[in-house]
C-alpha cells in the first residue's frame, strides 16, 4: 500500500464520517436529555430528501440545508409529542418514524415527479482548500482539503461538549436525563426540555442527511442512508454519550467503510456482500467489547410523571 493510498483512505475515513457523526452528536443531546435517538435514521433519510427535493428545485445548496433541517425536526416532532406527550415506548416510536420516513420519502419522490422516479443530479458542495495548511506533509491533504460539512461536523463537537458540560442549559439537560423529578423541583420542566432536544437532534441527523445526498453523492434514491443511524447510535454508545469519545467512535465507523470500499478494488476472492458487512460487523465487535461497560443516563427512556 503506497503512500497515496494511505492518504487517499485517511481522508475517505474523515468523509464518511462526517454525516455519522453529525447525526450522532444530536443523538447526544437528544439521549442525554432522556429520550432514546432510535429516529434518528428515520431523521436522515428526511433530510436527504428535503435537501435533494429544494435543491432541485431551487438550485440553492443552502436552502437546501435548511430544508434539510426542517425535514429532521419535523420528523423529531413527532417522537417528541409521541414520547413527552403521550408517554409511548420510546423504541417503539423511533422505529416507527424509521418506517414512516422509509414510506414516506418513496411515496413523495414518486408523487411529486408524476409517478416516475426522477433521476436526480443536484449541485453537491465542493471541497474547500485551507491555505498554507493544506499543503503540510501528511496532515494536509487529509485534514485541510475537504468538502465544507466536515469542517463544520468536526467543529460542532467543540460547542457541543461545551453546551453539555460548562453551560447551566446544558447541566440542566443532564440532571432531566438523570433525575427529572430532581430537575424538576428546582423548576425546570423536564417534558419541554426533552422534547427540545428531541428537536434539536432532528435538526442535526438532518444535516447528516444533507451530506449524503448534497455534498457525498449528489442525488437522492430509497433507503440511500442504509443504516447510517444506527452506526451513528453505535457510536454514541461507543463514546458514552459525551461529542469527543463519539467523535473517535464515528471515525473508526468510518475507516472501517472506508477500508471496506478499498478491499472492493483490490480484487479480492471475496464476496462483495462480506466486504459491505465490514463496518457493521466492526461496530458490533467494538459494541460488544466496550458497550458493556457504557452507563447511559439513569432515566433514558423513562417517561416523567408529575407528583
Amino acid at each position: 500500500m503506497n503512500y497515496a493510498v494511505i492518504i487517499e483512505l485517511l481522508s475517505a475515513s474523515i468523509r464518511i464520517a462526517t454525516p455519522l457523526l453529525l447525526v450522532a452528536l444530536g443523538g447526544v443531546i437528544s439521549e442525554t436529555g432522556g429520550t432514546f435517538a432510535v429516529g434518528v435514521e428515520g431523521m436522515m433519510l428526511g433530510g436527504a430528501f428535503g435537501g435533494a427535493v429544494t435543491v432541485l428545485v431551487t438550485q440553492n445548496i443552502l436552502v437546501g440545508l435548511l430544508a434539510s433541517m426542517i425535514s429532521g425536526v419535523l420528523l423529531a416532532a413527532i417522537v417528541a409529542v409521541a414520547t413527552v406527550r403521550f408517554r409511548t415506548d420510546h423504541m417503539v416510536t423511533g422505529l416507527a418514524v424509521n418506517i414512516l420516513a422509509l414510506g414516506m420519502t418513496s411515496f413523495l419522490l414518486r408523487g411529486l415527479f408524476g409517478g416516475k422516479t426522477p433521476v436526480m443530479v443536484l449541485p453537491t458542495i465542493g471541497t474547500v482548500r485551507i491555505p498554507w495548511l493544506c499543503n503540510l506533509p501528511v496532515a494536509g491533504p487529509i485534514l485541510f482539503n475537504e468538502p465544507l460539512m466536515t469542517y463544520l461536523a468536526f467543529f460542532l463537537v467543540i460547542p457541543v461538549h461545551l453546551f453539555l458540560r460548562r453551560t447551566r442549559a446544558g447541566l440542566t439537560l443532564r440532571a432531566v436525563g438523570e433525575n427529572p423529578s430532581a430537575a424538576f423541583s428546582v423548576g425546570a420542566n423536564p417534558e419541554r426540555i426533552r422534547a427540545v432536544a428531541v428537536m434539536v437532534c432532528g435538526a442535526f441527523a438532518g444535516l447528516g442527511g444533507a451530506v449524503l445526498s448534497l455534498q457525498e453523492l449528489g442525488t437522492f434514491t430509497d433507503g440511500m442512508t442504509n443504516g447510517r443511524g444506527f452506526l451513528a447510535l453505535a457510536a454514541i454508545i461507543v463514546g458514552r454519550w459525551t461529542p469527543f469519545r463519539v467523535m473517535w467512535g464515528c471515525l473508526l465507523i468510518g475507516a472501517a467503510s472506508a477500508l471496506a470500499l478499498n478491499i472492493q478494488g483490490w480484487g479480492l476472492p471475496m464476496s462483495s456482500y462480506v466486504i459491505q458487512m465490514t463496518p457493521y460487523l466492526i461496530a458490533l465487535a467494538v459494541l460488544c467489547g466496550i458497550g458493556r461497560k457504557a452507563r447511559m443516563p439513569a432515566a433514558i427512556g423513562k417517561a416523567f410523571l408529575r407528583s
